[in-house]
């Protein structure tokens, strides 16, 4: 993808190897646009090759510019000043490190007062209109990074790249006791228990789970990890860490329900994400800084 005007628009100049291939073929084999973003900018006419709309079947020369505009969407989440700290951003995608103890997006128990409604508070006031559209989710007291597509095109890229496990993300946490390997790989199946809606466990009829984790410092009674995740599954980190034995510290939900004086929710925080950007396909390595909470924690732990 070349000569990027905005967000809304993806352009695309056809080389001299391509000279010959159907516009069909740019669109889906060069362009990478799936068939629903193609069917609906044809639809639309909103497809160009040199400002004309020809046919998907038409064969195209070298110097051919291709010019797709995806229509804005409009937002649907209500404005609210809730702070929103942005760590990258590019024309397809915005990054932003959530505070812990608000949740993502609305919901039934939580109508409001989320991540969602900030941003769509910081479009108002840059006087931008782009829907939010969220590749990843963050549980309401895990802080760390959230990606936000700009657009159809993006989200598509990007949700396909988490599929495919091109996306590492990374995480932080500190967990009970002491672990005593360096490295540890936890390969182990998680589903709901059954009894809580909220509640995940490992179980044999549950869907492949992986987390990675090295040991990045030890104290008397806990350990700072890191972790790589290789599935995304509701609570895998969580989960898996209280399967070893080593449930997260302030995490009550899965077993820890001393830690008041530590911390006042689970210490996990988001850390870093490594992609490829949508158009360029360039490597974007993206990192989020540790809370004060979590820093706190560590400093209570060093002095024990």
């Amino acid at each position: 993808m070349n000569n990027i005007e905005d967000s809304s628009t993806l352009i695309y100049k056809v080389n001299t190897e391509e000279s010959g291939m159907t516009l069909r073929d740019i669109l889906y084999k060069k362009m990478k646009l799936s068939g629903r973003l193609t069917r609906k900018a044809k639809r639309n006419k909103k497809i160009f090759v040199n400002d004309n709309n020809i046919s998907l079947d038409s064969r195209l020369r070298e110097g051919d510019v291709v010019k797709v505009i995806m229509e804005d969407e409009k937002n649907k989440f209500e404005p609210q000043n809730i702070p929103i700290d942005v760590v990258y951003e590019d024309v397809d995608l915005l990054i932003i490190n959530k505070q812990p103890y608000i949740v993502v997006h609305p919901t039934k128990s939580h109508p409001d007062n989320t991540i969602a409604n900030g941003i769509a508070n910081l479009l108002l006031n840059r006087k931008e209109t782009f829907k939010i559209r969220f590749i990843n989710r963050l549980d309401r007291d895990t802080s760390g990074l959230l990606m936000i597509a700009k657009n159809p095109f993006a989200q598509q890229i990007l949700s396909k790249q988490m599929q495919n496990n091109i996306v590492e993300k990374s995480y932080i946490a500190v967990v009970r006791g002491v672990i005593e390997k360096d490295f540890g790989t936890i390969d182990e199946k998680i589903g709901l228990s059954g009894d809580e809606p909220m509640i995940r466990k490992v179980i044999e009829s549950g869907q492949r789970s992986i987390t990675h984790y090295e040991v990045i410092e030890r104290f008397k009674n806990a350990t700072l990890v890191r972790l790589k995740l290789e599935t995304g599954r509701t609570h895998q980190i969580r989960v898996h860490m209280k399967h070893i034995g080593h449930p997260l510290v302030g995490d009550k939900l899965y077993g820890d329900t001393d830690s008041n004086n530590l911390i006042s929710r689970q210490a996990l925080h988001a850390e870093s994400l490594k992609f490829l950007q949508p158009r360029t396909q360039k490597e974007i390595f993206v990192r989020a800084e540790i809370p004060v909470d979590i820093k706190q924690l560590l400093q209570k732990l060093r002095g024990e």
